[in-house]
């Protein structure tokens, strides 16, 4: 068995937990996944255990050192991410409720969870100054309209609480009883002004206690912050005395194991990617300012870095350090990409007849994805180009609200087109002009971001997404972008060890583990000529049915109880 070092990277998303193993020149050795209960109690509303993404976190944990043949010795290090959703614990750290049912076990808002639109209407009403660093526009999505919401509807369970975390922070502090928070969590998610002087001794950063006192939170600044953090770190940063005797031994590891602060996912992910050398050289600043990261799951996050804050309206950020240390993060975002185009197949009949074929063992497409890709393929055989299939067909991808740039949670998606068919032909155009309505919201995100500064050519990619070739071909087309994948596809997973990396001490800081571990795999061209020309005629169709939904609003608008 070798005895060479490695890192785990725990990376927990919506449906899933996984954990990574990986060697020290960043080569992913073995991963495991493990599911995530999900409740949906009410529209909007969405709901997990954090007892429960604990045990699944160490049942990754446990089968990937086992795939991968190495020892507990082994591990250097260990690094968390996970989705930005919102845990809470009581004074002796057990769950409570989050839900007028009383059950204690369903302790967290999800970050996709909308029940907070009113309380982030209002906040956003009252135009506090600190709102310029989450794009001048906060979403229910972030912590304050969530907190907010918690103690107007549940005042009990807002008393009985001791602790509201981030989920990474949930991670970090379930593992070493450290309850320090992350500079990345708190600054993206929290309003936390991380380039301000610091107001504790030993954190970094500030919180603006004028903002909470303002939108009705002001016990949160008479307690000192206590609830929702005092001390604030950079991520990476070794936290505690590494694994308690109690987490290490559920992991299946050594107590003691440095523990790095942690980092949100797509953030991890911009970690994994953003670093990688391109045509031969290791990036510069002017590299920083043509690059973004997408990271495509559930939703898709965009990250771009700067050395000026720069200020994108409806975009979020500017972010100081909240990934790459020194540097101000403006994230772009979509609320949902994946999630989108797996509704669009499972709401068709046709979606239905592809997935039940695909559990049968002569299917020999392999996915529903793959099936369609194919089905695409072949329909493509009559047309000059694949993407002219969709020339009739347009998809406004807003089902979920947009997040950026026009950060309104109250949009909703739209399709023009139809006919009056639904053959697993229909679904494959269907599909496919959603994954484009997608990549035009890629495009709407990065004309924003150049509008402000940058001169974004190239998409380094990762995450699930990106392992579909339609998805990324038509990123490219329709973005004009070349779009990079990473040497190593599970990006999210090498970010975070990476952070355990450095909290081990083998590398000296996140800068230094992204040079070390990352890199380039396979590369796409955009197609340019005929193709870039159609999908400008698609972009405008884009816009004008944006246009065409803030009419039927305003029409709509006096009927209200007519």
């Amino acid at each position: 068995m070798a005895q060479s070092p490695v890192y785990l990277g725990i990376d927990v998303g919506t449906s899933s937990a996984r954990a990574g193993v990986v060697s020290a020149d960043g080569r992913l050795l073995a991963a495991a996944t493990h599911p995530i209960q999900l409740w949906r109690p009410h529209p909007d509303h969405v709901e997990q255990s954090s007892e429960d993404i604990w045990q699944a976190v160490c049942a990754a944990v446990r089968t990937a050192l086992r795939t991968a043949g190495v020892n507990a010795e082994q591990v250097r290090g260990l690094g968390f991410d996970a989705t930005c959703s919102l845990v809470v614990l009581d004074a002796d750290d057990r769950p409570v409720a989050v839900n007028g049912h009383g059950r204690d076990e369903q302790n967290v808002i999800v970050w996709m969870d909308h029940r907070a639109v009113d309380q982030a209407g209002r906040i956003n009403r009252g135009g506090h100054a600190v709102l310029q660093y989450v794009g001048g526009v906060i979403s229910p999505e972030m912590q304050s309209p969530k907190l907010l919401w918690l103690k107007e509807n549940l005042p009990a369970a807002w008393r009985r609480a001791r602790r509201f975390l981030d989920l990474p922070d949930f991670l970090t502090y379930r593992a070493t009883g450290d309850e320090t928070r992350s500079l990345c969590t708190t600054v993206c998610k929290w309003t936390y002004l991380g380039h301000e002087p610091p107001a504790v001794p030993g954190s970094v950063g500030r919180w603006e206690g004028t903002f909470f006192q303002q939108i009705g939170l002001g016990d949160l600044v008479e307690e000192n912050y206590r609830r929702i953090g005092a001390r604030v770190r950079p991520m990476g940063e070794p936290l505690g005395r590494g694994l308690t005797a109690a987490a290490a031994s559920e992991l299946g590891l050594r107590p003691g194991t440095a523990v790095g602060v942690g980092i949100i996912d797509a953030h991890a992910g911009g970690l994994g990617v953003l670093g990688a050398p391109l045509d031969g050289r290791a990036p510069g600043p002017a590299d920083f300012n043509q690059r973004i990261a997408l990271i495509g799951g559930t939703s898709s996050c965009h990250m771009a870095v700067s050395p000026q804050p720069r200020f994108v309206p409806g975009v979020w950020g500017p972010y100081y350090s909240a990934m790459v240390p020194g540097l101000w993060l403006t994230e772009g975002g979509q609320s949902a990409t994946g999630a989108l185009v797996d509704h669009v197949i499972a709401s068709s009949a046709a979606g239905a007849a592809l997935a039940a074929r695909g559990a049968s063992a002569d299917f020999a497409e392999g996915t529903v994805h793959a099936a369609l890709n194919a089905r695409l393929a072949k329909l493509a055989e009559s047309v000059a180009f694949p993407a002219l299939l969709t020339r009739e067909l347009h998809v406004l991808p807003y089902f979920h609200g947009n997040r950026s740039p026009r950060a309104d949670p109250g949009l909703r998606g739209g399709v023009s087109g139809l006919k009056l068919s639904a053959t697993e032909d229909d679904l494959a155009v269907l599909y496919l002009a959603t994954v484009q309505a997608i990549a035009h919201g890629t495009r709407h995100i990065l004309e924003a971001l150049n509008a402000q500064g940058y001169r974004i050519d190239t998409i380094l990619a990762s995450g699930g997404g990106t392992k579909n070739p339609v998805f990324v071909r038509e990123h490219s087309d329709v973005t004009g972008c070349r779009v990079v994948l990473p040497r190593e596809p599970e990006a999210v997973l090498l970010g975070a060890a990476m952070l355990g990396a450095v909290a081990s001490g083998d590398q000296p800081g996140v800068p230094a583990a992204m040079a070390a571990l990352s890199g380039a795999g396979a590369g796409i061209e955009p197609a340019g000529g005929a193709v870039g020309r159609y999908h400008d005629a698609k972009f405008r169709v884009f816009q004008r049915m944006y246009d065409d939904q803030m009419a039927y609003r305003g029409l709509m608008s006096g009927e209200v109880g007519a």
